[in-house]
């Protein structure tokens, strides 16, 4: 008993564990999104605290833009991968001590662009590991002198922007950085700048940025910067002379890039004293907006013989003599851009003095023309950068000089024609801007002589080519071209009927074609092979065109297709077959093109999109077969969609927040449209308990009632399987006599011998001879008189046997008590005795049996044997007197010969 009570409680606990209690997190959050490990909070919301529902498994958390005021200890307590942490343009007044203690792993922390006016100590503590901290654009007049003490391994320091005065400042700050290599202080309010108030041994640091400060001294007398290779002290706020104190020029000798631009000395002299601390090893010179006689300044830099970038903007030059860069014959860069601050209205014909030179920026000018020969000489040029300027026309031989030219940028100019610019001379030329022009048609051979060009820019521009025209072949030659953009212009056709040429038809390695924002009046459609040849392209981009409708066998031609953007358009609806040929996208965007469902995507086989964004639509239910068709689905953007709140909503609500691998993003803020009553309440608000059919409660009600159950047939049938046995064929035997009652025949047999095959010699040994041949009864026996091959279930044959005898002798043993038919021979008879008040039933014991050993089949027996019943007695005198009661028993009337009511007292007095 006890091994049985251990067993239930073990199967108690088994089922008590297998039961699954526990909360499922949604994916989806109130104030950011995810993109790969990084958070991002939006902006739009202007959050005033840090928000508490950010996975703890980012690595990235971007805060920008917001309206936190201050930062306390609990607000970053549970980001073990954080690695970058932005918190810039923010209105934070304040850090509290130990805000940052549980950020171990944090590498960027950005801090720029607050209103932080000091550091208290301590109030980075745990960033060991910290490498990037910029806290620019702050008001901080006053640091602590422990506030960096935990930044031991920072590599990067930005604090631009501040009101730090002195260099002794800046000493008490760097000394906790013992592996700086990068001080940004410019435009602070620093003065002098003194290497002795820094630190009294070397450091690594290899850039050092004071630009913008008012310095009046520069002192360099210890050797504190002995790995420095950029020097900026550039830019100063007002007109302060500078006074230049570097004794030891060996202390500087590893500067190879420097900035003095807007910097005065107090007569060119001095200006010369400063370069030559570089003489032998300056290789970059920013001069920019300088008030020395230019010529003079340029010659004497490149007198360095190390020099080769000059870098000369915002110098108000109208106008470069031939000879001006003569002497530079080492200079392979020149920069004479920036803002409009030069006006040159030519190429400087002293360009062509730059044999050397592989990289020229004239952006920002005024140049309206290029001539033939403004690049003469420039052989070994690979990079030319013109945009912003006002040139309208290119001629056929303005780059045959140009050989080895890889990037060339025309942008933002004034272009309308391009003539055969580009039908030879540019076997090189990888990078092609011609955006932002006026261009208004591209010829077939336009680019005939790019064959290496991989990227080519044509937005913004008014190239109105039409099917009609039959010109539209311009790419023919581009057999090497990755990126096309055409976004922004005024391309149009009217039909879906395929082209004879396909405008893209040689573009077998383009990757990434735009074609968004066509700006012609009317709506559009594209011929069905229009992007016929683009076998390799991956992204697509046919945003606001206007487009009424895309043929089912568009995008055939593109079976590597991964991201494609509709957004824009009117498509309305969208036929699931026109994604059969490109079942492996991963990114679709389908914004704004009044779509009235999404069921396409039940059908469209996009098992493998990632990331959807269908907002301003005008479907008002997701439903589960649409949720269930995306099995990969990372991110979904439904925003501004017209939901209805109610219950056939109630599969997409609890799909929000319960699901853990899809990002609905700003799902808490959508709004209802329908129906009326719910209108601009929260979608994610509605109640939808009533709707949703509880399929755990009902598998638990189900599970639970088949334990009871199971638990209940157990007990059952160890406790009482004979009482529901017996009352089973007692049942039974209701029903026969029931049926054969009324038409009863006289009996068949005087007795009917129910007995065990084990008792069989005996009963034929003893009983037979004794009951038949001596006294001359007529028995029935199992074996002798059932009918052989009656096709009729055995409980009939005992039944009719019993009902067709006076009476029924039961030969109990041991073997007999085990015996199921037996026990049903006596159940019957039973029955029969109660039901008609006869004494039918004799009982003749071959054993002693105790009563401990009596089943519950046998408890009323136990009662019978009162009234009827005899003992085998074996051996001796006792077995005449054993025949003749059983032969008084079966001649006996007893009960029967009493009126009704009395012969149920005579039954009962007997029991």
């Amino acid at each position: 008993m006890g091994h049985q009570k251990s067993r239930l409680k073990h199967l108690i606990i088994f089922l008590l564990f297998t039961i699954d209690c526990f909360v499922v997190q949604g994916f989806t959050l109130r104030s950011c999104r995810i993109s790969g490990n990084k958070a991002i909070c939006s902006p739009s919301k202007k959050l005033k605290e840090v928000p508490t529902d950010i996975p703890p498994t980012v690595e990235s958390i971007d805060l920008s833009n917001n309206k936190i005021l201050k930062l306390q200890e609990g607000n970053f307590i549970d980001f073990p991968y954080l690695t970058n942490l932005d918190l810039k343009q923010n209105k934070i007044t304040k850090i509290g001590k130990g805000t940052f203690s549980r950020l171990f792993s944090l590498k960027t922390l950005n801090l720029n662009n607050n209103t932080l006016e000091n550091l208290d100590d301590g109030v980075f503590d745990g960033l060991s590991n910290l490498t990037e901290l910029r806290i620019s654009t702050n008001r901080i007049e006053t640091v602590a002198p422990d506030a960096f003490r935990s930044l031991t391994n920072l590599e990067i320091f930005v604090f631009s922007f501040n009101q730090l005065r002195t260099s002794k400042q800046i000493g008490l700050i760097i000394k906790h950085m013992p592996h700086l290599t990068q001080l940004h202080l410019h435009h602070n309010h620093i003065q002098t700048f003194n290497s002795s108030d820094l630190t009294n041994k070397p450091t690594g640091i290899t850039l050092l940025d004071i630009s913008g400060n008012p310095i009046k001294l520069f002192q360099i007398t210890t050797n504190v910067f002995p790995n420095l290779t950029n020097l900026n002290v550039g830019n100063p706020p007002m007109t302060v002379a500078m006074i230049w104190d570097v004794p030891d020029k060996a202390m500087l000798a590893k500067v190879d890039t420097l900035d003095v631009s807007r910097v005065t000395m107090g007569g060119s002299a001095k200006m010369w004293d400063l370069l030559s601390t570089f003489n032998t090893s300056l290789v970059t010179l920013t001069i920019n907006s300088m008030h020395y006689n230019l010529r003079t300044l340029i010659n004497k830099s490149c007198s360095i013989p190390t020099v080769s970038t000059l870098k000369l903007g915002q110098n108000n030059l109208f106008y470069i003599s031939s000879s001006l860069f003569e002497i530079c014959t080492n200079v392979t860069e020149i920069v004479l851009s920036k803002l409009d601050r030069n006006k040159l209205q030519t190429v400087p014909s002293a360009i062509s003095n730059l044999r050397s030179l592989n990289k020229l920026d004239l952006s920002n000018n005024s140049i309206e023309s290029l001539g033939c020969n403004d690049f003469a000489n420039l052989t070994l040029l690979q990079y030319l950068s013109l945009p912003w300027n006002k040139i309208t026309t290119l001629s056929a031989c303005v780059f045959q000089h140009l050989p080895k030219l890889r990037v060339l940028q025309l942008q933002g100019n004034s272009l309308s024609n391009i003539s055969n610019a580009f039908t030879t001379h540019l076997p090189n030329l990888n990078l092609l801007r011609l955006n932002q022009n006026s261009l208004t048609t591209l010829e077939n051979g336009t680019f005939r002589g790019l064959p290496s060009l991989q990227h080519l820019f044509l937005y913004q521009n008014r190239i109105n080519n039409n099917i009609d025209r039959k010109i539209f072949q311009t790419f023919q030659d581009l057999v090497n071209l990755q990126n096309l953009t055409l976004a922004n212009n005024h391309i149009n056709y009217r039909r879906f009927t395929p082209m004879k040429h396909p405008p893209f038809m040689n573009l077998s390695k383009l990757n990434y074609l735009n074609l968004q924002s066509q700006h012609r009046r009317g709506k559009s459609k594209l011929p069905s092979n229009f992007l016929q040849g683009l076998t390799n392209l991956s992204t697509l981009i046919l945003r606001n065109m206007q487009l009424t409708g895309i043929p089912e066998e568009f995008f055939i031609h593109m079976p590597n297709l991964d991201s494609l953007d509709l957004n824009s358009n009117d498509l309305m609806d969208i036929s699931p077959n026109l994604f059969s040929p490109i079942p492996n996208i991963t990114k679709l965007r389908i914004s704004d093109i009044n779509l009235r469902s999404l069921d396409f995507l039940t059908e469209a086989n996009l098992t493998k999109l990632k990331f959807l964004q269908a907002r301003k639509n005008a479907f008002p239910v997701i439903s589960e077969e649409i949720i269930r068709s995306m099995p990969s689905l990372r991110y979904i953007d439904l925003e501004f969609s017209s939901f209805i709140c109610d219950c056939d909503s109630a599969d997409f609500i609890k799909w929000i927040k319960k699901s853990n691998q899809t990002q609905v993003f700003n799902a808490y803020n959508f709004k209802c449209y329908y129906p009326s009553n719910q209108k601009n309440k929260m979608l994610l608000d509605l109640n939808v308990q009533s709707c949703m059919i509880d399929i755990g409660f009902i598998c638990f009600t189900f599970t639970t009632c088949v334990n009871l159950l199971f638990l209940v047939a157990s007990l059952t049938y160890h406790f009482m399987r004979f009482q529901l046995a017996y009352a089973y064929y007692i049942f039974l035997a209701w029903l026969y006599d029931r049926k054969n009652k009324s038409s009863q025949a006289p009996s068949q047999y005087d007795a009917f011998v129910s007995y065990n095959v084990h008792d069989e010699a005996w009963v034929y040994r003893e009983l037979v001879p004794r009951l038949e041949k001596q006294q001359g009864w007529k028995l029935c026996l199992h074996h002798r008189d059932f009918e052989p091959g009656k096709r009729r279930p055995i409980v009939d044959n005992i039944t009719d046997a019993i009902y067709g005898s006076r009476k029924t002798l039961c030969v109990i043993s041991r073997r007999y008590l085990q015996s199921e038919w037996c026990s049903r021979e006596m159940q019957v008879a039973s029955f029969r005795l109660f039901d008609e008040s006869k004494d039918v039933l004799i009982l003749v014991f071959l054993e002693d049996i105790p009563s401990c050993h009596l089943s519950p089949y046998y408890r009323m027996r136990r009662v019978l044997k009162r009234q009827t019943y005899l003992s085998w007695p074996g051996e001796g005198p006792e077995v005449h007197v054993f025949w003749e009661k059983l032969r008084q028993a079966l001649t006996t009337k007893k009960c029967v010969e009493y009126p009704p009511l009395w012969k149920e007292i005579c039954l009962h007095n007997d029991l």
